[in-house]
């Protein structure tokens, strides 16, 4: 089972190194392809597991005994987190070989891509906080790489903000693990809680905004979201489409840590007002532009300020809502880029004026676009309206109507941006201009469609998500369990 656990983190790093060795595009796409196939699969059993209710799998790499050793923890949360992550991965991989854009062409991508992949499933089963560091140390060096692969000057100056503010979010992150250690002697998650009960009330409170404002700033949450609307449009759409799908997941899965195992219930009320303002300036962002990639890179920060506020109002019920929200968000945000993608590269421009009338020169992209919209947007029967109805109603039930009725105004506010999408780029009138035929290649649009199929999946499975987003939320609630199952490994 130890290698079971750690295959998600191994094989995407073992291949890495064999690619940057290898150089041959070939060989690096099948290598890259075989190699996060295998790790879906992994993730896929590790997932039947916690489905069947055998979880937490513990491994401890080397064999070195549990201080000292690199522990790594998947319980219900992390493997559904991971499985999304590995599939997500291996089919914008596949898009981005299709589409052959420069930067894939790299002999640089592929390793650098399958390092970014072992970093996020890092970043889902450590079970400290040293290795959790680490893991993001990993995802920034090889974000700005994919980022600014390209080498042009918009990405180069938008990769150095992205860059700089994630080097503040490191050097934060590493001053909280640091005085962790030096007030409780362990980092180890499964030995926090208990010595983090015990410190005086100002150091623990210290401790905890620390770590929210670290994981807040790779979350993109009010006000540290700033950085990600001019970072995120630069990259090539591939590459927007993970990072707008899984990193700022990271960032949301580390603030539900430390809310629920290390922290529980503490400072829930500022999580509520900082979730509530995420979504709102995302949101305001968002219909303020005009340019598809830049809409949806809000976009990404109102979606955070949803699962932050279901975060704050606590709860089984909330908490079990934010876990099916990241759930359903990182397919659809993805799913979306993709399209995007194709949009751009059939018509060489984003704004709307430009890219008018898509939908009666290709039905198929349209439908493409418009499903994962409305899920976005909160509209029945999609997995984002069960998804915010969740949210609303433990909202409801905890008495935070404030924060509901931001949510709904939210909600509202992203359909009108998702019509304004379609109504600019696919049902506009491009007037004199003569169409332009679109040549999307094959392997852009199968796995766009496979991605869509994915959303649907989610809407379609919402029962039984739901469900075992419950189980999740109770688990993560009895922070007992997982320690009990990190010290008897």
């Amino acid at each position: 089972m130890t290698a079971l656990v750690a295959a998600p983190v191994l094989l995407p790093l073992v291949a890495a190194a064999v690619a940057l060795l290898v150089r041959r595009p070939v060989l690096q796409r099948t290598i890259s392809i075989g190699s996060l196939g295998a790790a879906t699969v992994a993730a896929a059993a590790l997932f039947a597991r916690a489905w069947t209710g055998d979880v937490p799998d513990v491994a401890r790499l080397g064999g070195w005994p549990g201080s000292f050793a690199i522990t790594i923890v998947a319980d219900r949360l992390a493997t559904v987190l991971v499985l999304v992550a590995m599939a997500t991965m291996a089919l914008v991989l596949v898009y981005a070989i299709g589409q052959r854009a420069p930067d894939e062409r790299s002999s640089y991508y592929h390793p650098v891509y399958l390092v970014l992949a072992a970093g996020v499933s890092q970043a889902f089963l450590a079970g400290d906080l040293f290795n959790l560091f680490v893991a993001f140390e990993i995802l920034l060096m090889a974000s700005y790489v994919l980022i600014t692969l390209e080498g042009t000057d918009v990405q180069v100056r938008s990769g150095t903000t992205y860059v700089v503010l994630n080097v503040l979010e490191s050097m934060v992150l590493l001053a909280a693990v640091g005085l962790v250690f030096a007030a409780t002697g362990t980092v180890s998650m499964a030995e926090l809680p208990e010595r983090l009960a015990a410190l005086p009330d100002g150091v623990r409170n210290g401790l905890n905004l620390l770590l929210l404002v670290a994981f807040g700033i790779k979350a993109a949450v009010f006000p540290l979201f700033f950085w990600l609307p001019d970072a995120y449009p630069t990259a090539p759409s591939s590459v927007s489409a993970i990072f707008a799908g899984l990193l700022t997941k990271v960032g949301v899965y580390c603030l539900i840590r430390v809310h629920t195992l290390l922290f529980p219930g503490e400072f829930s009320g500022l999580l509520v007002v900082v979730g509530a303002l995420t979504m709102l300036v995302g949101v305001l962002g968002a219909v303020s532009q005009q340019d598809m990639k830049r809409i949806l890179s809000f976009h990404i920060v109102s979606q955070v300020g949803y699962m932050v506020t279901g975060m704050g109002i606590g709860g089984a019920a909330a908490l079990a809502a934010t876990v099916l929200y990241l759930i359903h968000h990182i397919p659809v945000k993805a799913s979306l880029f993709l399209v995007e993608g194709i949009v751009r590269s059939d018509t060489g421009d984003r704004p709307f004026t430009s890219v008018a009338g898509l939908a009666r020169r290709s039905p198929a992209l349209a439908l493409l676009f418009l499903l994962p919209a409305l899920s976005l947007a909160g509209l029945p029967p999609f997995s984002g309206f069960i998804a915010k109805f969740a949210i609303v109603r433990a909202g409801i039930g905890a008495g935070q109507w404030v924060p509901v009725a931001v949510a709904l105004f939210v909600g509202l506010l992203t359909l009108v941006s998702m019509t304004k999408i379609w109504v600019g780029a696919f049902w506009g009138d491009a007037g004199d201009r003569p169409p332009r035929i679109l040549r999307h290649r094959r392997e852009m649009a199968v796995t766009t469609a496979a991605m869509v199929a994915v959303t649907l999946a989610v809407s379609l499975w919402a029962g039984p998500l739901y469900e075992f987003a419950e189980s999740a939320a109770r688990e993560l609630l009895d922070g007992a369990s997982y320690v009990r199952a990190v010290r008897s490994s």
